[in-house]
């Protein structure tokens, strides 16, 4: 077995004790003693797999994109194949939104991506994270029909995104999830029927 694969689930981990630390406690919470201790690695093996805290924290935001990217890809995969349409794909939208808790993994990246606005040094993980959701938008939006979709992916992102961050502050149901990507995806057919 080669070093690479002996050292993944140690690593793992370590993002994953990450993840948990910072969504329940915020980024200034991490700590390597605090991450060995969530993690139940020695503190060298921190320190061994993550030489800075900015390599720490930006691998961590990648992982939880990747897995969520991963997540949604199927999603978006099985739409294409089961032929759903636009109501069928927010209702599955809004299904998935209100299945997802609001753990501490899941608010980690919000943490995330506030913390990149103040370190420079995390917004290039900060801005692959969100070209991966663009990339997953475009794909279920052309899925769907809808002209333009490669144009339309960002604000379907930022509207996604911004709806919950409302649900993860006032504890919302993800109704308003579901009226909004409606209200975007009809807005851009009409408009396309119209030209």
């Amino acid at each position: 077995m080669s070093n690479d694969a002996r050292s993944a689930p140690t690593r793992q981990r370590i993002i994953r004790a990450v993840l948990h630390i910072i969504g329940r406690d915020g980024v200034a919470a991490v700590t390597n003693r605090r991450i060995a201790k969530e993690a139940g690695v020695s503190l060298g093996s921190v320190t061994y797999h993550f030489e800075t805290q900015h390599e720490l924290l930006r691998e961590s935001l990648l992982h939880f994109v990747r897995e969520e990217t991963r997540r949604f890809t199927e999603l978006a995969d099985q739409c294409q194949s089961d032929g759903v349409d636009i109501d069928g794909a927010a209702a599955l939208a809004g299904q998935v939104a209100g299945g997802t808790s609001f753990d501490s993994e899941h608010i980690a990246p919000f943490e995330l991506y506030v913390e990149a606005g103040r370190d420079e040094r995390l917004r290039e993980a900060a801005a692959e994270a969100f070209a991966a959701y663009d990339r997953l938008a475009a794909q279920i939006l052309t899925g769907l029909g809808v002209p333009d979709a490669e144009r339309l992916a960002a604000t379907t992102v930022a509207l996604v995104m911004g709806l919950q961050l409302r649900r993860l502050a006032t504890g919302g149901p993800a109704d308003d999830l579901v009226d909004a990507l409606l209200l975007l995806a009809r807005g851009a057919v009409a408009q396309e029927a119209g030209r």
